[in-house]
């Protein structure tokens, strides 16, 4: 028997499996709530090996078990856990058609709204965001994450429902053993502060300073009345604006703070453009982009007046000008370090290695040079061996000097060895990676920095 009619019976599986699948899928589509639809879905991606279908319909199942004798507006809650199983394994279309499903059921269901805005925005779909985002905030505030286990704490996070500026800190809150209560402060009438669940200690979790400017008295009044300790008070994140960052470090030693200035719109003309420029010490190239935003979003480098003068005259809104470094190492390559300071201390996170001066870290090819990931690695064994004790010296002092609970600072040493800032600000994502993923060895970095939030926690809840 040849090779291939050995095959022909494998590949025949193969075909009436994925036909069977896409036949279901149609049936599903016509019939979401239809258990016995979900049963033959679930024997089949488990058949197939699908580990992330297999454990999203498997969750469906158990919780259509448990609300068998509910309404049809209850039962989403079955459809809401099938499309997060596919969410949180990264299987947006799949996340998207079951969220999809999931508001078609239920119109109400606030979670369903927002977790289907951050997928959208994530796909570019930002209009539709938008509304979902709306409609999720307009129905619910308060969004309840009981602990896993036996909850130590009930940590209230103050958080932004119009967009981005919330600090990431999902992935370091022990899930086992705190209550995290999230409230969107921004869609709350202040009447509502009184009506929230019982929490011992607040997180303003509205991180980025120009989100949290028009809400500064709101979160202040908050914050004030609430009796309550706080981590990452109001007053504390606003001053990271990046305008105010030079003068904010200024007289800490080893340390280089490119000059900024935000322009609210276009001067009145090209000169008054220079002249302004020149005033704030700014010359080209210089590296402009939106207000809130991180990671090299919207960031364009200008090296002539002509290109600025251009794109300030298309640009709605405000802007960041920011003086543009060339920070390559002696072997051509960028480098990128990341630090979150925890009550103050500095914790290595990261380090991305690129050819290009946007230093992503998964756009910087760290799996595929392995000497990236050793010099990484040194980094976050021995920040201070592998930094330099000035540079050090200077990334304590920042700390000390920003003076926020939880924060962060991305930099690069220059070629003088001093610390050049790239920005320092409360909204650093730091996250655990998975346990079995080429990038494992970093979670005991990140466990590290979790475990000095869940000190910081235990001492001020206590206090």
């Amino acid at each position: 028997m040849s090779m291939t009619s050995d095959l022909l019976p494998a590949e025949t599986r193969s075909r009436d499996a994925q036909t069977e699948r896409a036949a279901l899928d149609l049936a599903l589509d016509a019939a979401p709530l239809d258990v016995a639809l979900h049963r033959r879905m679930h024997a089949l991606l488990r058949d197939a090996g699908d580990e992330a279908g297999r454990a999203a319909h498997e969750l469906a199942l158990a919780a259509f078990g448990l609300l068998s004798d509910a309404s049809d507006a209850r039962l989403a809650l079955a459809l809401y856990n099938l499309a997060t199983v596919y969410s949180l394994h990264g299987r947006r279309a799949q996340a998207l058609r079951w969220y999809t499903h999931t508001l078609t059921v239920d119109p109400e269901l606030a979670i369903a709204h927002q977790n289907l805005s951050a997928l959208l925005e994530r796909e570019g779909r930002l209009e539709e965001a938008m509304q979902h985002r709306e409609r999720a905030y307009r129905i619910q505030r308060v969004f309840a994450e009981p602990a896993t286990g036996a909850a130590r704490r009930r940590l209230l996070i103050l958080g932004s429902g119009r967009g981005t500026g919330n600090v990431p800190i999902d992935g370091l809150i022990a899930h086992a053993h705190t209550d995290r209560i999230k409230y969107a402060i921004d869609y709350a009438a202040p009447d509502e502060d009184a009506r929230l669940p019982p929490y011992d200690i607040v997180f303003n979790g509205i991180g980025d300073a120009d989100v949290a400017g028009p809400l500064a008295a709101r979160i202040a009044q908050f914050t004030r009345a609430c009796g309550k300790p706080v981590l990452n008070p109001p007053e504390a994140i606003a001053r990271t604006h990046r305008h105010m960052t030079a003068d904010f470090l200024a007289g800490i030693d080893h340390v280089d703070v490119p000059p900024c200035v935000r322009l609210e719109a276009p001067p009145v003309s090209r000169e008054a453009l220079l002249r302004r420029l020149g005033d704030t010490g700014l010359s080209f190239p210089l590296l402009m982009r939106p207000p809130a935003t991180h990671g090299g979003d919207g960031i364009v480098r200008h090296d002539t007046p002509e290109s600025l003068w251009a794109a300030l005259l298309a640009h709605d809104g405000p802007c960041y000008l920011t003086g543009y470094r060339d920070f390559r190492s002696d072997d051509g390559y960028f480098r990128k370090y990341r630090m979150i300071y925890v009550d103050r201390v500095p914790y290595a996170y990261h380090l991305a290695i690129s050819p290009h001066w946007i230093v992503h870290y998964y756009t910087a090819q760290m799996l595929e040079h392995p000497w990236k990931l050793d010099e990484e690695r040194r980094f976050l064994d021995d920040p201070r061996a592998a930094l330099g004790d000035r540079a050090m010296d200077a990334l304590v002092a920042i700390g000390e000097r920003l003076d926020l609970d939880y924060g962060g600072i991305d930099f690069t040493l220059g070629r003088d060895g001093r610390v050049l800032v790239f920005e320092t600000n409360a909204t650093m994502l730091a996250h655990r990676e998975p346990a079995n993923g080429p990038l494992a060895h970093k979670n005991l970095f990140i466990g590290r920095i979790a475990a000095a939030f869940e000190r910081m926690q235990q001492t001020r809840a206590g206090a």
